[in-house]
């Protein structure tokens, strides 16, 4: 007796898909949960990772667990696909070289609370395409030469609630490393002084933040909130009460002082390869030696402190700024930062504007102004063009050659009797001459002198006649 294969057969395709669909599940590590591509392993009491994560994982979180450090072979193979990797509230103090070489294409580090004391130049190596690091809460008093060189494509940095006491320049002014940060989170360490001026050109950037560090406040710093408030900086106006600088009343700025006269925006011209000078609007200083003014040019910031005289773009110990052989992308908006006496009154600005080129009146080296002479010659030239307009068209309606019928004046002297018409189409011409069935001869008129001596003369009216031959 043969027996039939189907009725086996039958529930086997069902049996093997689900078979199928449950394979990525199977090589999930028994104390981690895992969806997709995203794995976690967080809060499993774990002091060190699990050996057999799957490498098809986008999304790894260890948080809220016991490791201590992150050995070089942490990871059993590498993760070409993990983007974002949670190691925050563990224990970790070491990290060793190469921690990430597995990891090329991480976008997303997340080392926050943790045991961190300093960073060096091996701990973020290989991480070249990695946006956002998240350091949060560690004890990191320390950045070494080099740790961030590496991170070519970082844009987010988080440093806060630690114990730096100086602020990590080496970030943007080494040879590698960031060049499109736009977020710098500083806040609750243990900064007593910040660079003004970098601090300056980094906003231009995106934020900075800084409240709630023990700031000693004097006129550099006090420019520097001004000028922020000023401008509506949000890193300033969201933590305002997390600054302690907020006022001039615990120190002297009094040689800096502002004119009682409205600051409003002027416009400089320079023509390119000239000289244009730019005073700060509204400063009166009285003390120059004590003085210090930031410009805050559309690219950097430039400070009357030590200032290269020498250089294209410098600030003169009166505050002016001035701008040696001007190029067209020096066009823009220069803001001029000072400890002042009083806040700015609504409307007032701390800005003034530069253009190189492009004006007829470049070559001043003032307030750009347009001279009586340069609106009149404009207006001139605008009526003599309406004019010349007026005369064509009235020479194209009254002087085009072609004649209607001639009309006479009551007392059948006089010019008025010769009357003109528009040029008629030409279309409507063919169709009367289809219609004549003959030729159309035309007699035009006699220019108007002749016609009017002829008139005087008796000689009547030339009649312009058609004639069918």
């Amino acid at each position: 007796m043969r027996v039939s294969a189907v009725p086996v057969g039958a529930p086997a395709a069902p049996l093997l898909l689900l078979l199928c669909l449950l394979l990525p599940a199977a090589s999930c590590p028994s104390s981690c949960l895992c969806a997709s591509d995203i794995i976690s392993c967080s809060g499993r009491g774990l002091s060190s990772p699990p050996a057999d994560l799957p490498s098809y994982a986008s999304r790894l979180d260890l948080g809220h667990n016991a490791l201590r450090g992150l050995s070089a072979s942490w990871l059993p193979e590498p993760f070409r696909r993990l983007a974002s990797l949670v190691l925050c509230k563990n224990a970790i103090s070491q990290i060793q070289a190469g921690a990430f070489a597995l990891t090329p294409h991480l976008l997303s580090l997340d080392l926050s609370s943790n045991h961190l004391t300093s960073l060096n130049t091996s701990v973020f190596a290989g991480l070249t395409e990695l946006e956002e690091l998240l350091l949060i809460g560690n004890r990191i008093a320390g950045i070494g030469p080099g740790s961030f060189s590496d991170l070519i494509g970082l844009r987010r940095l988080y440093l806060s609630s630690n114990r730096l006491t100086d602020f990590p320049i080496e970030i943007y002014e080494g040879p590698s490393g960031p060049r499109n940060l736009t977020h710098l989170d500083l806040s609750f360490n243990r900064l007593s002084t910040v660079p003004v001026q970098t601090v300056m050109s980094l906003s231009l950037r995106g934020g900075v933040y800084l409240q709630e560090n023990p700031l000693l406040c004097d006129c550099a710093l006090l420019a520097l909130l001004q000028y922020w408030m000023w401008k509506q900086y949000r890193p300033l106006v969201d933590f305002r009460e997390g600054y302690p600088c907020r006022g001039a009343d615990s120190f002297n700025c009094t040689h800096v002082g502002v004119s009682d006269m409205p600051l409003h925006v002027q416009t400089y011209h320079a023509d390119p390869g000239g000289r244009i000078r730019v005073p700060c609007p509204g400063l009166t200083l009285l003390d120059w030696e004590e003085s210090l003014v930031f410009w805050v040019t559309p690219k950097t910031a430039l400070t009357s402190s030590g200032s290269d005289l020498t250089s294209r773009l410098a600030v003169l110990p009166n505050g002016t700024l001035e701008i040696r052989g001007a190029l067209p992308g020096d066009s823009g908006t220069y803001g001029c930062a000072v400890a002042r006496e009083r806040y700015l009154k609504p409307g007032e600005t701390l800005e003034a504007r530069v253009l190189v080129g492009n004006s007829s009146t470049s070559s001043t080296t003032g307030p750009a102004r347009r001279s009586s002479t340069e609106h009149f010659n404009t207006a001139f030239t605008t009526l003599a063009s309406c004019v010349v307009s007026i005369a064509l068209v009235l020479l194209y309606l009254y002087l085009t050659p072609c004649r209607g019928r001639e009309g006479r004046s009551k007392d059948g002297t006089g010019c008025s009797g010769r009357v003109m018409a528009l040029c008629s189409d030409p279309r409507e011409v063919e169709s009367g001459q289809r219609r004549s069935n003959g030729k159309r001869v035309a007699f035009l008129e006699p220019p108007a002198e002749e016609l009017c001596r002829t008139m005087n003369s008796g000689g009547g009216i030339l009649r312009s006649e058609t004639r069918t031959a």
